[in-house]
């Protein structure tokens, strides 16, 4: 149950993350320039940049702490191991046979 609303969580949190990150403006301008830099308008000309990028790593901070916690929740019953399948048990194939020797002589 907590393993799956912390996903849930990472998974929004992860698409909220890209939207701010595509906000940003960088050497090209990115997206903040859409609708006429109305994050300019509203925050000012320098505020925009420096909220944004706070946002960022705040959010990026948080993504990672629930990573790792998810680490400490994911159920038990769910570990699967990938090589439980495969037979402990290999066998080798017999060597071939030696071909007969033949003196040189004959």
């Amino acid at each position: 149950m907590l393993f799956g609303l912390l996903v849930a969580i990472l998974a929004l949190l992860s698409l909220v993350l890209i939207l701010v990150v595509l906000l940003q403006s960088g050497k090209g301008g990115g997206l903040s320039g859409i609708g006429a830099g109305g994050t300019t308008q509203i925050l000012g000309a320098r505020q925009a940049p420096d909220s944004l990028e706070k946002i960022t790593w705040g959010l990026g901070a948080v993504f990672a702490l629930l990573c790792i916690l998810s680490s400490f929740v994911i159920p038990r019953e769910r570990d699967v191991n990938v090589l439980a399948g495969v037979r402990t048990e290999q066998t080798v194939p017999a060597p071939a046979p030696a071909a007969p020797v033949v003196p040189e002589g004959e």
